[in-house]
């Protein structure tokens, strides 16, 4: 059964099925939804590609992105244990190790020409990576072939997700004072002349108390911007009461405001405006450096510390080129931040220090990145090539 967005995309003509199939299970919240959508969208707008997309959890979407479907025709579907009937798309995408149905794979078995299968990993900077991007894997209940495709930051992995003429529109908006207002006034940001501006969209950490407490003496005033989400407990914990969608907070130099959750599009512009962005998952985390402003990265956590690695590895190719003392605060910020270890005042003060230094290398960071190919470009072009 289709979700109530579901769109009939005229694109598509009444013969004619889709190009792709991409599935998605919503684990972390929104970040993995959050991915699917905007590789449909960029296989759709980029490429010409009809993507029917596939969520178990379609009211995530529709947070993340209340007119999905409407604004790009991607056909939306519910993704259930009685999902319809239906022949697969030649390309099929299952992203993040979800499983596809039984039903599904015997679906794909039984063409002519069975799809080209892939499962999308998640992003990591590790070296292995490079050495598994584009690996076969038999299904042994069918024989079928399933491709093994990793994001990266090198030439040698699947690249990252950005949408053609994304540095286009973030620069034109910057330097359109009139946008820029409009914008921020709909989300409720109001930048007091003078203020270091600073988003904060991160999981739990109890270091958010001693950063509140180091930006409410600092000697420039600062406003923090809290999209709602899982931040929020901490906050409310370093602030002493409840923070809520709304809430507005001033401690000494500092201001506080809770936004309320807002669609892809403006978080990207809360990203470009801030000075400094506090982002997590995977989703957040592109798109931050994406917006060429310094950042700190909150990482999924997993068991055993599995996540630390692959911090570290990011951290090592993040840093490269930076400033020899910077780099070694900035791998300290980020590796007590997502470890809990207590961070005191004195090395938020030495991070706010390092902003100019850490902008410059952040703007030279995306260019570098944006020189290499694309994921969804780089799908397109796995997927025509033979295997």
């Amino acid at each position: 059964m289709s979700h109530p967005f579901t769109i009939d995309s005229s694109r598509r003509g009444s013969t004619s099925g889709p190009d792709c199939d991409l599935f998605c299970r919503v684990v972390d919240n929104y970040g993995d939804v959050g991915v699917c959508w905007r590789l449909a969208c960029c296989l759709t707008r980029d490429h010409g590609r009809r993507v029917r997309l596939w969520v178990d959890d379609p009211a995530a979407l529709a947070r993340i992105r209340p007119d999905a479907g409407a604004a790009v025709p991607v056909e939306v579907m519910h993704w259930t244990d009685e999902m319809p009937v239906c022949e697969p798309a030649p390309l099929v995408i299952e992203a993040f190790a979800c499983t596809l149905s039984p039903a599904f794979v015997e679906a794909m078995a039984r063409l002519d020409v069975p799809p080209r299968w892939l499962n999308l990993e998640y992003l990591s900077a590790e070296d292995w990576v490079e050495g598994c991007h584009g690996l076969p894997s038999r299904d042994p209940a069918t024989g079928l072939t399933k491709h093994f495709f990793f994001p990266g930051f090198t030439q040698r992995t699947g690249g990252l997700l950005r949408e053609r003429g994304l540095f286009g529109r973030r620069d034109a908006w910057r330097n359109d004072p009139d946008a820029r207002r409009q914008t921020l006034e709909r989300l409720g940001v109001k930048p007091r002349d003078g203020a270091l501006q600073l988003s904060l969209f991160s999981y739990e950490n109890p270091s958010i108390a001693t950063l509140v407490d180091a930006l409410s003496q600092c000697d420039q005033p600062a406003q923090l911007w809290v999209p709602e989400g899982r931040a929020l407990t901490s906050l409310s914990a370093a602030c002493r009461q409840s923070m809520s969608a709304g809430k507005r907070l001033v401690v000494g130099q500092l201001e506080v405001v809770v936004l309320p959750f807002m669609a892809q599009d403006d978080y990207d512009r809360l990203l470009w405006h801030c000075d400094l962005n506090i982002v997590r998952g995977e989703d957040s985390f592109v798109r931050a450096q994406w917006a060429g402003r310094p950042l700190l990265w909150h990482i999924y956590r997993q068991d055993e510390e599995a996540h630390l690695p692959k911090l570290e590895a990011f951290l090592d190719r993040y840093c490269d080129g930076l400033d020899a003392q910077a780099a070694q605060r900035c791998r300290a910020l980020h590796r007590d931040w997502n470890i809990d270890h207590p961070i005191d005042t004195t090395r938020w003060r030495d991070w706010l220090e390092d902003v100019p230094l850490l902008s410059r290398h952040a703007a030279s960071w995306a260019d570098t990145l944006a020189a290499q190919p694309d994921l969804a470009s780089q799908l397109v072009l796995f997927n025509q090539t033979p295997i």
